[in-house]
C-alpha cells in the first residue's frame, strides 16, 4: 500500500469517489484512473471532474491495487481530503421532530456490514447511524464502497457507552424499536410514525442484553422457509423501509 500523507483519505469505486465528486469536489486531491477503461461510465465521470477543475491521473491496474488493497477500486480511486461526514449525539437530540429517524448498530464489526446499512439508512431517509466507539466497525475504504457513497452524506456518530445513549435519544421524545427474533410482535404490528430510532445487532448475535432491555419495544421480522435470520443490513432494510412506508402512507388498521 502506498503511503498516504496525514489527512487524506481514499474514496475507491464509482459511488464513493462520484459522491464526492458531487458533494465536495475541492476536497479531492487527485482523482487516479484507468486509461485502460473507455466506456461511458468512466467518460463521464472524468468529465465531471473536469469540470469541477479535479487533477485526473492515469494509473495501471497495479497502482490502483495499491492504493486501494481493501476494497475492489472498479478502475477509479480518489485522494481526498478530510474525514468521512459526523456528528454529535447531543446536536442531534437538539432537532427532535416527528420526522426523527435514527439508525442503532449493536456490534456490527464487519465494515461491509456497516457500509451496506449505511446505504439502505442513506436511501431510508435516516438522519444519523449510531454505533458503540468498542467492538464495532467504522468508516474505512471497505465501508465506504460498500456504502456506494452514503458515507459521504450520512453522519455516523460514535458513542462511547451506547446503552446511556440510548437513553439519552430516549429523553429527547424518540421511541426506540429494537429487532429481536424472539419478540411476540412483529414489526408489521406496531406504530412507526412519530420520533423512531431502530436498534439492530449483528446477525447470529443479536442486541447485547442491556441494548436490548433500553429498547422501548421489541419487534421481530416474520419468516417463512425455516430461516431464522437475517444478514443485518437485510434486516435493516425490512425495518426502514417499513417505518418510511408508514410515514407515507399510515399504520395499517388492525385485521378486524
Amino acid at each position: 500500500m502506498e503511503p498516504r500523507p496525514p489527512g487524506q483519505r481514499i474514496l475507491a469505486g464509482f459511488h464513493a469517489v462520484g459522491a464526492r465528486l458531487r458533494g465536495d469536489p475541492g476536497s479531492i486531491v487527485v482523482l487516479y484512473f484507468d486509461a485502460a477503461r473507455r466506456d461511458a461510465r468512466m467518460q463521464q465521470l472524468l468529465a465531471q471532474a473536469a469540470d469541477s477543475q479535479v487533477r485526473c491521473v492515469a494509473a495501471d491496474d497495479q497502482r490502483l491495487q495499491g492504493l486501494s488493497p481493501d476494497a475492489p477500486h472498479q478502475g477509479v480511486v480518489a485522494e481526498t481530503t478530510g474525514a468521512a461526514p459526523t456528528a454529535e449525539l447531543e446536536d442531534l437530540l437538539e432537532t427532535v421532530n416527528p420526522e426523527t429517524f435514527l439508525l442503532v448498530l449493536d456490534g456490527v464489526t464487519d465494515p461491509r456490514n456497516l457500509g451496506a446499512c449505511m446505504r439502505t439508512a442513506a436511501a431510508a431517509g435516516v438522519q444519523a447511524v449510531i454505533v458503540p466507539r468498542d467492538r464495532a466497525a467504522t468508516v474505512t475504504e471497505v465501508t465506504a464502497k460498500a456504502a456506494a457513497g452514503a458515507t459521504e452524506s450520512l453522519p455516523l456518530v460514535t458513542v462511547t457507552n451506547l446503552a446511556r445513549a440510548m437513553k439519552d435519544i430516549q429523553d429527547a421524545g424518540v421511541w426506540i424499536v429494537g429487532a429481536e427474533g424472539e419478540a411476540p410482535r412483529s414489526l408489521y404490528e406496531i406504530d412507526l410514525t412519530g420520533p423512531r430510532a431502530w436498534a439492530l445487532g449483528a446477525e447470529g448475535t443479536g442486541l447485547r442484553r442491556l441494548t436490548r432491555e433500553r429498547c422501548d419495544e421489541l419487534v421481530h421480522i416474520p419468516m417463512l422457509g425455516g430461516m431464522e435470520s437475517l444478514n443485518v443490513s437485510v434486516a435493516t432494510g425490512v425495518c426502514l423501509f417499513e417505518t418510511r412506508r408508514q410515514r407515507q402512507f399510515g399504520k395499517p388498521a388492525p385485521a378486524a
